[in-house]
């Protein structure tokens, strides 16, 4: 492969085109999954490797991302491709994207509240099993009618990463992604 297809922002934008399974309006790029996309090797032999990070280690769809990750790349002309998996830095709501958060709101899911910047690497991992975060003192505003006086139904909605929520002004319920 020659020229501007072995390229690491040809095979970055490639995979970054790619839909999450679970948010099909998302892609893996505006969820903030897709960590990474390296092409190591000459321009007739690339090797492809790109990184995900999940939003849970134990997130089932994680299979289907990197097979979709996978033929995709392939289909575009990388022969040698590689999805690895990366856990550190873990994954936030913070990672969103703010093309991401337009796409949830207008899809009818309400988007996390950023919480003052994403994980950063210094070594190992710190896993905390509390409860995600939560801004107690912001509304959480509804993706259908803007209204602000809502409330949660239930902390588990279709998805793990999503909770049910119900607007009081017109009375309609609707998915939030959870803040991690």
């Amino acid at each position: 492969m020659a020229g501007e297809r072995a390229s690491s922002g040809a095979a970055w934008a490639v995979a970054a085109a790619v839909p999450d399974p679970e948010l099909p309006m998302l892609t893996l790029a505006d969820l903030g999954v897709l960590a990474e996309v390296e092409v190591a090797g000459g321009p007739e032999d690339p090797v492809v490797t790109a990184w995900l990070t999940p939003t849970y280690s134990g997130c089932p769809a994680v299979a289907e991302m990197a097979a979709d990750v996978d033929r995709r790349l392939r289909a575009a002309g990388f022969a040698d491709v590689r999805v690895r998996l990366r856990l550190d830095p873990p994954w936030s709501t913070d990672l969103i994207t703010p093309e991401g958060r337009r796409k949830l709101a207008e899809a009818g899911i309400a988007p996390p509240r950023p919480g003052g910047g994403a994980a950063v690497s210094g070594g190992a991992t710190l896993l905390s099993l509390g409860p995600t975060r939560v801004a107690a003192a912001a509304p959480v505003a509804c993706p259908l009618c803007g209204g602000t006086d809502t409330e949660e139904l239930s902390r588990f909605g279709s998805t793990a990463c999503k909770a049910l929520w119900r607007c009081r002004e017109c009375r309609e319920p609707f998915e939030r992604v959870k803040e991690i």
